[in-house]
């Protein structure tokens, strides 16, 4: 009789320790917002109040108290979440993650304020203005061992994630030759961004440049990808202003070429596409695979037919960057240096497009420097 008391009791204790287990899992990671200029805080805003939620927003840093209260009233939030700053936010909500919807220039401060504090960050595309500011992130990064995300809607796409693994684990469709990447849009005052988004976003120090940046990093960052953050050997690039009375102050247009020793990829990012679009091409030696969009792919491999598929979608937390992000807190995933999010990663994906404004600038091929080091 005592041995089963007793392992009653161990069964008891087990299902307990499970049952904490799991709740810890479900239990919603306490993330802040730093700003909320970027339009691509509507994705996290309208999962507030949704049940079993990845993420739970305890703190809003945003200085434009209009834009806030404009917010407020759309999705539900309280007014009181919401600080004139990053640090003060941090230091009255104690958040275990913070969110970057603020300019590109200013993701070094959401960084500078977090990282010292053990507090990961993830910014939206692409990681930093420049070279300067994005090497002064992976410096902060190293220092305290915290880590720096970059989210593309991209990254989610299980076409993308189809293609790379028929290029580089099938090895389908022989060796990298050409990949062609389109992104972009008719322009982001013609589908309607709210002025605070466009602001900066056509301000060439808050973003860095206009499609070129907007745009141009997508490819930048599949590109690198499907490399495995191999450094091109150099990069030219093409950026124009089809729209001087729209975008005065940016180009509006831009390809970029971006060269290895044994294949290239055009970027071509647009404000002047006559509709939205994010595919991939992807021809190698013995064949081709195209992601279409977010679920469809098309391929052919060697001598057979054009062959098409419909995908589900990846599974969690893969498919969500807040539900990524809320497991990168936790421990559940571990980023590796290959990922699509990884800081190593967008170092090179910056490096790429402070090299296209150099080459539209100067009219010239720039040639990058061989074993740089971050």
């Amino acid at each position: 009789m005592k041995k089963i008391l007793q392992k009653l009791f161990s069964l008891v204790f087990l299902i307990g320790v499970i049952s904490i287990s799991t709740s810890a899992q479900n239990k919603p990671v306490h993330i802040g917002i730093d700003g909320l200029t970027h339009a691509h805080v509507h994705g996290l805003l309208q999962n507030i109040n949704k049940v079993n939620a990845p993420v739970q927003i305890v703190g809003i840093a945003e200085s434009n108290l209009d834009l806030a209260q404009r917010y407020s009233k759309q999705y539900g939030f309280d007014m009181s979440i919401v600080y004139s700053s990053v640090e003060e936010m941090i230091a009255k909500t104690k958040p275990e993650g913070v969110m970057a919807f603020n300019s590109i220039y200013e993701h070094l401060s959401t960084v500078e304020a977090c990282l010292p504090k053990g507090i990961p960050v993830m910014v939206e595309k692409p990681l930093a203005v420049n070279m300067e500011h994005a090497e002064k992130m992976a410096k902060l990064s190293d220092k305290y061992k915290t880590a720096v995300l970059t989210n593309y809607e991209t990254t989610w796409y299980a076409s993308n994630h189809k293609v790379y693994d028929m290029v580089n684990k099938q090895h389908a469709v022989g060796d990298i030759r050409k990949v062609i990447i389109c992104d972009g849009h008719e322009g982001p005052k013609e589908i309607g961004c709210n002025i605070e988004f466009l602001d900066w976003l056509t301000d060439p120090v808050l973003n860095g440049g206009g499609a070129v940046v907007d745009f141009g990093c997508y490819g930048a960052n599949l590109m690198t990808w499907l490399m495995k953050n191999e450094r091109p050997l150099s990069v030219s690039a093409t950026l124009q202003q089809i729209k001087p009375d729209i975008y005065p102050k940016v180009d509006d247009e831009a390809t970029i070429v971006v060269a290895y020793p044994k294949s290239q990829a055009i970027i071509q990012g647009s404000w002047n596409w006559p509709f939205g679009r994010k595919d991939m091409e992807v021809y190698g030696a013995t064949g081709y695979v195209k992601a279409l969009d977010a679920d469809n792919i098309s391929y052919r491999l060697s001598k057979g037919k054009v062959t098409s598929e419909k995908l589900p979608a990846l599974p969690a937390p893969y498919n969500d960057p807040f539900q990524y992000f809320a497991a990168v807190i936790r421990g559940d995933v571990k980023v590796s240096a290959y990922d699509l999010s990884s800081l190593e990663n967008n170092l090179i994906v910056v490096e790429i497009l402070d090299a296209a404004r150099e080459s539209a600038k100067t009219g010239t091929i720039v040639n990058l420097k061989p074993n740089k080091e971050y």
